[in-house]
């Protein structure tokens, strides 16, 4: 049988700079399908070129002994070299490796990827300051997978996406809904069982094994071997509570009282868990130093597989208690991916008054509300308006749609499926 690869859109914007000097680096967590991104990228390029797998002792000797012997190894007089390079962490003193190729050898072109963020944080990417474009790499985001599922509801849904894009940058309507039950039938799936690769290609009775394995390994190389955290036990149990209050206010406190640990010790794994792709910590957005909250982060998983994983909850969307939870988390994992150009926070007054998502660019603010069904809009969606008055507004629901003018915001009302 023929192995399923899914393009991915990131693939697309790496591509504008493939011809560039700088080095190309790609990080995030493991197995969501860097490797295979690099692999996809390296068929494309017709010059010479050569896929090093840093996994892999010999490899990571013979470039750590001398790296310009290493690429003198590959390259061929007055052609140009594209070098490869997977689990570039893996690399002792990579970052000095890299710098020195990419000073000394001008006619090579460096991809590499890495697992850690912290790692390429500390050791790599401090030695490629104006040398290096950085690009992150998540599981599949709804598109993507749909376009595993059902290509042309893919066509539609990018017509959908495009228009609601097209309203939050700049104008134009959102164009109604179709097909709104397949759309939706899709999404459920998607918001169990997430978008490793793996799980999306996998047969429906082998997807919780596949995130268990993930999770697992995860334990096992990333949080044992290369953090040297002994004690996985708490940390596995901070996952799970933290599965448990998704898009909740975090308290490190309130953590550190209910997993009788040290405030440092959960302050590290909390920074473990972000530099390694597994939650985001959302910051709140304020002008008012007064009256609005400044430094309280809430916590999202940047897979909802992975945290339903956690939590050993496969029920089926319908069926579930925390679907608010799933909807809420699932938008902000799109915005993230969708509107990198946009800055994205929350909303909370001293006195409880809180918008889901805020994203503003420039002097330009959009309030985002996720409501299951749309219900008539609370007084915190109103205190915005009232207090920043902002030109549109977007209330994400499961499958209503609408437009309406309050006071001077166009507020849509949105399924959820367009992001």
């Amino acid at each position: 049988m023929k192995e399923l690869f899914i393009k991915r859109k990131l693939e697309n914007k790496i591509k504008k700079f493939i011809k560039r000097k700088e080095i190309i680096a790609i990080r995030g967590a493991r197995q969501v399908g860097k490797t295979t991104l690099l692999k996809m990228i390296e068929e494309g390029v017709s010059d010479p070129k050569v896929f090093i797998n840093l996994d892999i002792p010999e490899n990571r000797k013979n470039l750590e002994e001398n790296p310009l012997d290493f690429v003198k190894r590959f390259k061929k007089p007055g052609k140009k070299l594209f070098l490869f390079l997977d689990e570039i962490q893996r690399l002792k003193d990579g970052g000095e490796k890299l710098k020195i190729i990419f000073d000394e050898v001008p006619d090579v072109k460096m991809l590499i990827s890495g697992s850690s963020s912290l790692e390429l944080k500390s050791k790599i990417l401090p030695f490629l300051v104006g040398r290096a474009f950085l690009f992150e790499l998540y599981t599949f985001g709804f598109e993507e997978f749909l376009s595993s599922r059902d290509e042309s509801l893919l066509k539609l849904f990018q017509e959908k996406h495009a228009s609601l894009k097209r309203f939050i940058d700049g104008s134009g309507d959102i164009t109604s809904p179709s097909f709104s039950d397949e759309f939706l039938r899709y999404w459920k799936d998607y918001v169990i069982f997430g978008g490793y690769p793996e799980v999306v290609k996998a047969k429906e009775t082998e997807k919780i094994a596949i995130l268990k394995n993930i999770f697992d390994l995860y334990i096992e190389r990333d949080i044992s071997t290369f953090f040297k955290i002994e004690d996985t036990g708490k940390f596995e149990d901070l996952v799970k509570i933290l599965s448990f209050r998704t898009s909740d206010l975090l308290s490190v406190s309130s953590l550190s009282s209910d997993l009788k640990f040290s405030i440092r010790n959960v302050e590290e794994f909390l920074n473990i868990l972000k530099h390694t792709y597994v939650i985001y910590l959302l910051a709140p957005f304020y002008k008012n130093m007064s009256t609005e909250l400044r430094k309280a982060r809430k916590v999202y998983f940047l897979d909802l597989g992975l945290r339903n994983s956690a939590i050993s909850n496969f029920s089926s969307f319908d069926n579930r208690t925390d679907k608010g939870e799933l909807m809420e988390n699932f938008v902000l994992r799109e915005l993230l991916i969708e509107f990198e150009d946009w800055k994205i926070n929350y909303w909370r007054t001293t006195g409880k008054a809180e918008v889901d998502f805020i994203l503003s660019k420039e002097e330009k603010i959009i309030p985002i509300e996720v409501k299951l069904h749309g219900e008539n809009l609370g007084k915190s969606f109103y205190s915005f308006l009232n207090t920043y008055k902002p030109e549109k507004g977007i209330i994400v629901t499961l499958d209503k749609f609408g437009k309406k003018k309050i006071g001077k915001t166009t507020v849509y009302w949105v399924p959820v499926f367009y992001f």
